[in-house]
């Protein structure tokens, strides 16, 4: 059996993968694990716009209250706010029901501890362990004044969007087309860039339930782009549904992925002297101009594997101030413990107000290579490492490209996928490499 936990909490279908039973002895699991440590847990409970988020959040507050946990509901909040408020509040821990960029028949369960950090490896292992046994029934019945209750504070958001505000001077002048991907940031975003001063045009902010990232969102990013340049604004802003990424599209329509906005405000820091060893965390994804440009700069980077779970290991690890992922997940330690799309919009526009310069003049300290990826969608991720037909088709591909890129080839956490990413000067033997690679790997794993 597969582990249930993915890169990003337990993720999948609704009603096919993740039942209402799971999710109720998920709460369970969970309550169980924190309630090792404290008498009565308390769990801070936020999620996005998905028509199953409702159902799924009773079953999982049930199951925590089942065990004698307490349950304080948010309602619809970006997976930011829970990280920033479980701190704030006290709480034992945080869980947002999300799929994240996902579309919207996809749900998913991710947990925070009572510091905003996402759970490591070890612990999720416990909390599968439980969950198994909570299915078993061989989990504690607590009953009377010993059973859990469930409290409402969506008034708490507020405090996250007072806090994301107060880490930026007005940004009065600026006008900003926003994108809330129909997602858990649909009012908070507008609402906070508006707070600050900003002319704001909100698209894609009309969740339904089942609209969620649809041609919207950092990764749909046409509609922000047309918008831009139909609305004469400075910059554009992109959140996904829980709005833990933001990705950003200058004057001119250009997009600005994570390497590059992580430059951006990893220099800003350097020159302020808040750049712990003058360092940026990435990711094996970040293009290799990122390390180039951070070199010239005057910075060093190092890499991680995919995940900004991963990034955040190696801040805490070595006490990094930002760090992040090429798809928009950017961690500003010194101001939340997880990726924060809204923070990270507000401190980039914050720059672009400070220095009086477009973003797209502030893009243009880093030259992006070519970089194509090619997601294949297969029956089976288990034994690629060990095919010899895929590593000969890596190896042959490595070769072509000598010194001038490189070739990486990973599973999605959360998808039936194998991706395929080259990067070298040459758009054209990009294609092919990825393709002819590709077409190795559905052969041999089975297409989908």
């Amino acid at each position: 059996m597969s582990r249930l936990f993915g890169t990003d909490g337990v993720r999948g279908l609704v009603n096919e993968f993740l039942t209402p039973e799971l999710a109720y002895h998920l709460g369970r699991a969970a309550a169980s694990y924190f309630g090792q440590s404290v008498d009565r847990p308390t769990f801070l409970i936020g999620r996005d716009t998905r028509i199953s988020g409702g159902m799924l959040e009773n079953a999982l507050a049930s199951g925590i209250c089942a065990v004698g946990g307490d349950v304080i509901i948010l309602g619809e909040a970006p997976t930011p706010a829970i990280a920033y408020l479980v701190r704030q509040k006290g709480c034992t821990a945080g869980v947002v029901i999300s799929a994240s960029h996902n579309p919207y028949p996809d749900n998913g369960i991710k947990f925070f501890d009572g510091n905003g950090f996402k759970l490591p490896d070890a612990v999720e292992d416990e909390v599968e362990k439980l969950c198994t046994a909570s299915a078993d029934d061989d989990l504690p019945r607590p009953t009377k004044g010993d059973i859990g209750q469930i409290f409402y504070h969506q008034d708490w958001v507020e405090e996250y969007v007072n806090f994301v505000v107060s880490t930026s001077d007005a940004l009065t002048g600026l006008k900003v087309v926003y994108d809330g991907a129909h997602g858990a940031a649909s009012y908070v975003g507008p609402k906070i860039l508006r707070q600050l001063g900003a002319e704001v045009v909100a698209i894609n902010v009309e969740p339904t339930g089942t609209n969620i990232n649809d041609n919207a969102g950092s990764t749909h990013l046409e509609g922000l782009q047309e918008a831009v340049l139909r609305e004469g604004a400075q910059v554009g802003i992109a959140n996904d549904g829980d709005a833990d990424r933001c990705l950003m599209v200058d004057e001119k329509g250009q997009v600005l992925d994570g390497d590059q906005i992580m430059l951006l405000c990893g220099l800003h820091l350097k020159e302020q002297g808040k750049l712990k060893d003058n360092m940026i965390v990435g990711t094996v994804m970040s293009n290799i101009g990122f390390h180039k440009a951070a070199k010239e700069l005057g910075m060093q980077t190092c890499s991680t594997a995919v995940g900004d779970r991963y990034v955040l290991e190696k801040m805490l690890a070595d006490g990094y101030s930002i760090g992040g992922e090429q798809s928009g997940h950017v961690i500003f330690l010194d101001y939340n413990s997880t990726g924060d799309g809204l923070l990270t919009a507000v401190q980039t526009l914050s720059i672009m107000k400070e220095k009086g310069k477009s973003l797209s003049e502030l893009a243009g300290l880093m030259t992006k290579y070519p970089q194509l990826l090619v997601n294949v969608r297969v029956l089976t991720k288990a034994g690629w490492e060990t095919n010899r037909a895929i590593q000969d088709a890596i190896r042959e591909g490595e070769e072509e490209l000598g010194g001038n890129g490189r070739i990486l080839v990973r599973p999605s956490g959360t998808e039936p996928l194998i991706r395929v990413m080259a990067e070298g000067p040459n758009q054209d033997q990009l294609d092919e490499l990825c393709n002819r690679i590709g077409d190795v790997i559905r052969i041999e794993q089975g297409e989908a």
